[in-house]
């Protein structure tokens, strides 16, 4: 097999002998035959890497991919069909154009805009030989019988062969970079830390505080809207309204958060019971009564009754300055139970805004 070796060779003879000398042989005498032929065709795989070279990529690695287009028509070979060296010249290209297409790109581009890009600039060089002058986009889309739009994206994607480094520098007489031209500040990032922040300490707030700000802020409501949709007035939204803003900013320029107030309590509403003259309970609420608090609440206010049956149940309203519709239900209920159990209820200290509400259910005859 010695007439395999040699570059003066005539490859398709090479080729035709190895066809009909590896039939019948045995497996490891097949293999030597194909070495042999890969190597006598070596330096047709060399020649056509080299006319690759200078697009960027080191003449080592086209070689490598010359030669695994070399091995590939080897293996692939069939004599009845035609030439080998016509045969490896197509192949041997072919691995060398998608190594290419598929590695040397500095930006990933769809390989139909790869093929467009190669064909809109073969059109764009035979048009300014014509026209003697840079062809417009649409005469070239004209010509290539595309879009115009295609031939825009295709001329876009050329750019993508090579990316320039960010690093550098604009002229040899300057240190700036390309990189240090690009990009400006953005001022929302100084507020990042800001709104991070303030969201944990929305998550601190009650459900229904967070729901008011929600509302007001978010949702665009008035002030009257959001006491309609609570069942409360409008200057009750405006206070709490008022306190939950001002903890929040509080917590937002301290270090440690401050409680919440109401917080230590887990009702909401603070409730202290003491005894009074004969067999009379005096039950003080401080804090806001409102939906949150309400079920609570009631529990609390029946417990009261039903322990020790006082024979009258003060309860002194001085320290809350809300009560809501779910608030003056449960007090209601309570009403309604001191009767049953001949329980005399009084309702104390009350405010000329609750003491209102509270005539306005009918429960006025309790007010002290």
């Amino acid at each position: 097999m010695s007439a395999f070796v040699g570059e003066e060779l005539d490859l398709d003879i090479c080729a035709e002998e190895y066809a009909r000398a590896r039939v019948g042989v045995e497996e490891t005498e097949r293999e030597r035959l194909r070495e042999d032929l890969i190597r006598a065709a070596m330096p047709l795989a060399g020649r056509l890497a080299s006319r690759y070279t200078g697009r960027g990529e080191p003449a080592e690695d086209l070689e490598q991919v010359a030669r695994i287009g070399l091995v590939k028509t080897v293996d692939r070979y069939d004599a009845d069909r035609g030439s080998f060296t016509a045969f490896a010249v197509v192949t041997i290209r072919g691995e060398l154009r998608r190594h290419f297409r598929d590695h040397t790109w500095g930006v990933h581009v769809p390989r139909r805009l790869q093929d467009l890009g190669l064909e809109v600039k073969r059109a764009a060089d035979m048009l300014t030989a014509r026209l003697s002058r840079p062809p417009t986009p649409a005469e070239i889309a004209d010509l290539l019988d595309v879009d115009e739009a295609d031939v825009r994206a295709a001329r876009t994607s050329l750019a993508g062969y090579s990316a320039e480094s960010l690093n550098r520098r604009i002229s040899d007489d300057d240190d700036t970079e390309i990189g240090d031209l690009l990009g400006a500040l953005d001022p929302e990032m100084a507020a990042v830390e800001d709104r991070t922040t303030l969201a944990n300490l929305l998550l601190r707030l009650p459900r229904r505080d967070r729901r008011m700000l929600a509302l007001r802020f978010w949702g665009n409501m008035s002030q009257a809207e959001i006491a309609e949709r609570f069942g409360i007035s409008q200057m009750q939204v405006s206070r709490l309204l008022s306190r939950a803003l001002t903890w929040l900013r509080t917590a937002m320029l301290t270090d440690v958060v401050p409680p919440w107030p109401g917080e230590s309590d887990a009702l909401g509403v603070r409730m202290t019971v003491t005894a009074g003259p004969g067999r009379a309970r005096i039950v003080r609420l401080y804090g806001e009564i409102d939906r949150d608090v309400a079920a609570e609440l009631r529990v609390r206010l029946l417990a009261s009754i039903s322990a020790g049956r006082p024979s009258r149940l003060e309860v002194d309203l001085a320290g809350v300055p809300l009560l809501d519709a779910a608030g003056m239900r449960a007090l209601m209920v309570v009403r309604e139970t001191a009767v049953a159990r001949r329980v005399g209820l009084r309702f104390t200290g009350v405010s000329p805004y609750l003491a209102q509400l509270i005539r306005a259910t009918g429960l006025g005859v309790m007010l002290s």
